[in-house]
């Protein structure tokens, strides 16, 4: 067969959430595309969606304990985490999401969890005020620095009746990122991929800073999914809370531009392709001083100098088969600004990114963005989680973005 799909073994993990009543059409999907599947729920699980029915689309017997004293048969949680090419856990709940960060192995679906030996795609469902609560971010966080990747919910009705982020991803959609990623997985093998991540901080006094609104989300995405492909990342990245995401990704920390320049120096000699997210200050401040300022008048005056263009510099410096990817934050004239910027600064492909738009620009998990090379655009995208978009940026850089 074909598909990316035929002959991948994966095991599908169910919680106790409403939304498993989606999971029969993933199923399904997997099942249409040749894949084998295996499914576990916890206790809970059968209250939402039946094993008759899970059973008898992927054609084996779902495990809910470690002995099943109807037909008499031991499921080996090893042997499973063993067999499996990928482990999908959706819905996955708070509670379900809290066990697998701190080990508590009371169920036979996280038992599995901890035996994985496989890529691992957790898609969390819950309601909103859940969903956004800090020890929930905290554990999504958390997930992700141990190499996992999330496949985060959607906006949208839930089943309090409420509207916003909690909702689990499509089907149709967790179906195609898990394609996607047996697609993807070795694009990158044996390249070296230098991503830089957050904003700068230009020192004002030993307390104060000028800086912007940068989260690096966008950037530590883009390390993660050129590390999901295969590809050795250094991460260079200013001041941001985010936690490394786990695997082959080597971080680096800078809090100002002269020091992001330093570092972006030394790290693009050896790096293949180059993908400059970091919002980088334009100015710094000519004198910053050794002592608190104090607010002894009405005004005070700053004088600013520009900092090093560090994208420009790597466009002079950029090597023969090396790729230069920059961004550009747009408040108006966004596709001709892009451009210029493009052809001003050596690169070979540029993001375009907008503030027009709820879910976009810094701090949101989604995004809506637009790419564009030398001879005009090539993707026009969707709101989406900038997990999709990093994918998809990677995908247009390699050539196999379809």
């Amino acid at each position: 067969m074909s598909s990316s799909l035929g002959g991948k073994k994966i095991v599908i993990g169910i919680t106790g959430s409403i939304a498993a009543y989606k999971i029969p059409f993933l199923v399904r999907l997997l099942l249409k595309e040749g894949a084998e599947v295996r499914v576990v729920m916890t206790p809970v699980a059968k209250d939402f969606v039946t094993p008759l029915t899970l059973a008898t689309l992927s054609r084996n017997p779902v495990i809910i304990e470690p002995f099943d004293p109807e037909s008499g048969t031991w499921s080996n949680h090893v042997e499973l985490g063993q067999w499996a090419d990928l482990m999908l856990f959706a819905p996955v709940t708070a509670n379900t999401m809290a066990k697998m960060v701190s080990g508590m192995a009371d169920n036979f679906l996280v038992t599995a969890y901890l035996s994985a030996k496989c890529p691992v795609f957790i898609a969390p469902a819950m309601d909103l005020d859940m969903y956004n609560h800090p020890s929930t971010r905290n554990n999504v966080e958390k997930l992700q620095s141990f190499g996992n990747r999330i496949i985060e919910p959607q906006t949208g009705e839930l089943a309090s009746g409420l509207s916003g982020p909690g909702r689990l991803e499509e089907p149709e959609n967790i179906f195609r990122i898990i394609s996607d990623h047996f697609t993807d997985s070795s694009l990158l093998k044996g390249k070296k991929v230098l991503v830089t991540a957050g904003p700068t901080y230009e020192k004002i006094d030993p307390v104060r800073f000028i800086g912007n609104f940068s989260s690096g989300k966008m950037g530590f995405a883009i390390a993660e999914a050129a590390r999901d492909m295969g590809a050795e990342v250094t991460l260079i990245t200013g001041p941001a809370s985010l936690v490394t995401p786990g695997g082959r990704i080597k971080r680096v920390n800078v809090v100002s531009s002269a020091e992001m320049a330093e570092s972006c120096f030394k790290e693009s000699v050896s790096a293949d392709i180059i993908v400059m997210a970091a919002a980088v200050s334009d100015y710094t401040v000519m004198h910053p001083s050794d002592k608190k300022l104090k607010k002894s008048s009405e005004k005070i005056s700053l004088e600013l100098k520009k900092t090093t263009d560090i994208l420009s510099e790597l466009g002079k410096k950029k090597k023969k088969g090396q790729v230069l990817v920059g961004f550009a934050l747009e408040t108006e004239n966004g596709i001709a600004n892009a451009k210029e910027k493009l052809k001003s600064k050596r690169l070979d492909f540029i993001v375009l990114n907008s503030l027009s738009e709820p879910g976009t620009g810094f701090g949101f998990d989604t995004n809506r963005v637009t790419v564009l090379d030398t001879h005009g655009i090539v993707h026009e995208g969707r709101l989406c989680s900038k997990q999709e978009i990093a994918h998809d940026i990677l995908r247009i850089i390699t050539g196999t973005k379809k």
